[in-house]
């Protein structure tokens, strides 16, 4: 179950790419509001997986929130 939790974050990955790599210039049309609340419930979720000590919850999350943080910084710098 612990590598189910890695793919809904990993498929970030290209949205990242065209971000950061090979479209930033449309960056504008990306909802800052979006991205920052998917950062923050991903938060939660992780806080609420290391609270129960579910490694499959914190893990999966913890990478979910950097994957959208990384999205958030990507938005606010090329906006």
């Amino acid at each position: 179950m612990l590598v189910l939790g890695f793919i809904s974050p990993l498929a970030t990955l290209p949205q990242l790419y065209k971000l950061y790599f090979s479209h930033s210039e449309h960056a504008a049309g990306l909802s800052l509001t979006t991205w920052t609340l998917y950062t923050v419930i991903s938060l939660l979720w992780c806080c609420y997986g290391i609270y129960h000590r579910n490694a499959t919850i914190w893990a999966g999350y913890a990478l979910g929130a950097l994957m959208y943080f990384l999205m958030v910084v990507g938005i606010v710098l090329h906006s």
